[in-house]
């Protein structure tokens, strides 16, 4: 037998990413820029910015109304039944359900997109640092495990990573919701503002314009990218560079230090263990198109894949030494399933206005921080909750069925509509153990590789915690004097909204958790976890910023390992 050692050099390097979305693209960029030579693995096919498909297109250019297709519904059944994505200018980005099954014993929506810049390109881009209220949250409830850090460990890291992506907001000293390197605010208007006095005069609440990941002004770092041009398309891709995405912003950075080396269609399938070395040397790749199976290997790894698509990789990696899963002592592996529990909260109309507008289309809301559980209030539930939410007006689209025509139709259509202001919540979902996810080896995906199995469920917390949400925004608008107040909470699965986290939790002990400080896989030094898997609780504001500054502050770790020929 002989060993192709020529094969092996060929397919080697300094470093190893798997994913290309938030963390990914992070990861990428760090360790390039820092001289490692990176291959960059991701599952789907390749995207460059600034060519996204349908993204200058006009309404009139797609067919069926922008709807999607019956053909459309059947391949994307699980995708569609949120109501977010299945238009003909963004159903591309979002995977054939199909050809990507999953298994539910209660519902779960798993939304994934297997391209390029994965979730970054259809993301919220809502960006909100966690506060020591939420590092410390789980030590002092006695839930679950603590986490191995604190706010003053990442607060350097926000500061880089925002500075880097260009993070709109304003400054509103709120501890629960800490200050960061903003670019100038968007606006916030009319109806928003008179929400805003009312919190603050009757209820001692803020309300803030959004924070999110858009230029609002030049980032000579960045000169690829261009500033916000306010026309809220951004699920479609944005060929300005607008907002942060990894396609704009991140890849760019790791293309341009020529270290970066970016496979697409490279599905990773597992991690390679050696066991006398007692470290991972590389990972197995099952080429999408020709359906090759390859090896690649490297001297660290960062699992970036997404919180499930890292999970499933450490799963689906079974040696003697991890007959568990990969890196899965504790049993934790695949459980304590986080995410944001929304669709709760209010709407109303609103009076007077009549004589204001605002200019262009704001791809952002106004926020409003968690109040429950801060100081000296204390509810009957742990944790809380923050809103997300906007003021607008009716436009044109109200005269569709318009009876009149010529001068009085152009008349009617000149004239906006009524205000209308809603807010919905984002409710923390705590770190349940039993809310878990499985390999089944018995459904297959269209590779011929084992799927996932989800149960995970809302439970009593979050349930006490849906009153606060709907009856606290019919109060805060009733208050402002808006009228037809209405409250709504649907029901809901784990999963929609968007955020999942904590399938290989960070925590002190590797009896209790997956991951250390540093984000290093316990029982296995040269591989990093950094994407959402890595979260111990999931407090409630939305997460990628966080998943961002903890990938740039682990690879800032790994680096300085390496080189002290500690991994």
């Amino acid at each position: 037998m002989f060993l192709n050692v020529d094969a092996e050099k060929k397919n080697t390097y300094d470093a190893i990413v798997v994913g290309t979305g938030i963390s990914g693209g992070w990861a990428a960029k760090e360790l390039t820029e820092k001289g490692l030579k990176t291959l960059v693995l991701e599952r789907g096919r390749m995207v460059k910015h600034p060519d996204y498909p349908t993204a200058t297109k006009d309404p009139w250019d797609f067919p069926n109304a922008d709807r999607p297709t019956q053909e459309d519904l059947k391949k994307q059944a699980v995708q569609n039944r949120t109501g977010y994505t299945i238009r003909q200018s963004s159903k591309h980005w979002f995977v054939n359900d199909l050809e990507n099954p999953y298994t539910e014993v209660k519902r779960f929506d798993w939304m994934r997109g297997y391209h390029v810049g994965g979730r970054s390109i259809m993301w919220g881009r809502q960006s909100y640092r966690l506060s020591d209220l939420d590092f410390e949250a789980n030590a002092k409830d006695g839930i679950a495990v603590d986490w191995p850090i604190r706010y003053n460990d990442l607060a350097p890291w926000y500061d880089y990573v925002e500075t880097f992506i260009g993070v709109s907001g304003n400054k509103d000293g709120l501890p629960q919701l800490p200050d960061g390197k903003f670019l100038p605010p968007m606006e916030l208007n009319c109806v928003e503002l008179e929400l805003k006095k009312s919190l603050g005069d009757k209820f001692g609440r803020a309300l803030t314009i959004g924070r999110t990941a858009h230029a609002t002004a030049p980032l000579p770092h960045s000169p690829q990218r261009g500033t916000c041009q306010f026309r809220n398309l951004c699920i479609r891709g944005c060929p300005y560079g607008g907002y942060f995405s990894s396609n704009s912003s991140t890849l760019p950075a790791a293309e341009k230090t020529g270290n970066m080396t970016l496979r697409p269609n490279s599905i990773v399938s597992e991690l390679i263990y050696d066991e006398k070395q007692g470290k991972a040397t590389g990972v197995k790749v099952l080429d999408a198109e020709s359906g090759e199976e390859m090896e690649f290997y490297a001297k660290v790894i960062f699992l970036c894949a997404s919180t499930f698509g890292s999970t499933f990789i450490m799963l689906n990696s079974i040696s003697n030494r991890f007959p568990n899963g990969f890196g899965n002592d504790s049993g934790e592996l695949g459980c304590n399933i986080m995410d944001h529990h929304l669709s709760v909260g209010a709407s109303a109309q609103v009076e007077g206005f009549d004589d204001k507008y605002y200019s262009g289309r704001r791809a952002n809301g106004f926020y409003i921080p968690r109040y429950r559980n801060v100081g000296k209030d204390k509810r009957d539930y742990i944790r809380g909750f923050g809103y997300q939410g906007g003021a607008s007006r009716q436009g044109w689209s109200s005269m569709v069925k318009e009876l009149s025509i010529g001068a009085a139709l152009k008349e009617a259509v000149s004239k906006p509509g009524s205000w209308t202001v809603g807010m919905g919540g984002f409710g923390e979902i705590l770190p349940y153990h039993e809310n878990r996810v499985t390999l089944n080896k018995d459904l297959k995906d269209k590779h011929g590789l084992p799927t996932l199995t989800f149960d995970a469920e809302l439970k009593e917390n979050e349930y006490k915690m849906r009153v606060d949400m709907a009856n606290d925004a019919a109060e805060m608008l009733s208050a402002a004097g808006f009228k037809n107040v209405g409250t709504y909470d649907n029901k809901i699965g784990v999963g929609l909204g968007i955020h999942e986290m904590g399938t290989a939790r960070m925590g002190r002990d590797p009896k209790t958790s997956v991951l250390n400080k540093w984000n290093q896989v316990h029982a296995c030094k040269n591989v990093f976890v950094t994407d959402g898997s890595a979260m111990t609780s999931s407090a409630c504001q939305n997460p990628s910023l966080t998943y961002m500054a903890l990938t740039a502050r682990a690879v800032d770790y790994a680096v300085k390992e390496l080189k002290r020929q500690n991994l």
